[in-house]
């Protein structure tokens, strides 16, 4: 049974890919809501809204979707608008722990409908102006949340996490492999 990843992320592609799963990218422009006092609330409500967007052009498939923030000290950190923006999200979260979560929304063709919430904790190292634009310089931080991808050079700003890698990356697969189990495995 092949699965719809509603979903262009390249991070999101990989989790799944390298996990066995036969897939189909299925890009969506769903609307995203924010609400920095209930970051929980905030990734499983656009997941799921990623999810009823892909569902109009894909009912007959599994279909998973996924929303991933960063949050620290209330305040949300989506992906950047610019590489300023990108900069400040990164010299905001220098030295301290943040949180990432992602909701994640699982529809079957049978009309059953799960969802789910992940959260991690990353540490970053102290970074300094010139550690921060030699990241910047080695990774497209504007399609990313919190500006930063701990797969992709993470070890220069990352010094630890706790919970999910996959779940930083952008998609935890612990639900998805509760929820489908094996069968939807190549």
């Amino acid at each position: 049974m092949k699965l719809i990843l509603a979903s262009a992320s390249p991070r999101r592609a990989k989790i799944l890919a390298s996990a066995g799963f036969d897939f189909t990218v299925l890009k969506t422009d769903a609307p995203e809501v924010a609400h920095p006092d209930d970051p929980e609330r905030t990734v499983v409500e656009n997941a799921v809204a990623k999810l009823r967007a892909a569902q109009a052009a894909a009912a007959t498939a599994p279909i998973i979707a996924a929303d991933t923030i960063v949050w620290h000290s209330g305040r949300i950190y989506g992906k950047p608008r610019d590489l300023a923006e990108a900069a400040e999200f990164l010299r905001s979260l220098a030295g301290r722990t943040h949180t990432v979560f992602t909701g994640v929304a699982i529809a079957m063709p049978d009309g059953g409908l799960s969802t789910d919430c992940v959260r991690s904790d990353v540490t970053f190292h102290p970074l300094d102006e010139a550690k921060i634009a030699e990241y910047i310089a080695r990774v497209r931080p504007l399609d990313r949340a919190g500006a930063y991808d701990i797969d992709e050079s993470g070890d220069l700003i990352v010094a630890s996490y706790t919970g999910s890698y996959e779940n930083i990356m952008g998609l935890p697969l612990e639900p998805i492999l509760k929820r489908l189990g094996p069968a939807t495995r190549l």
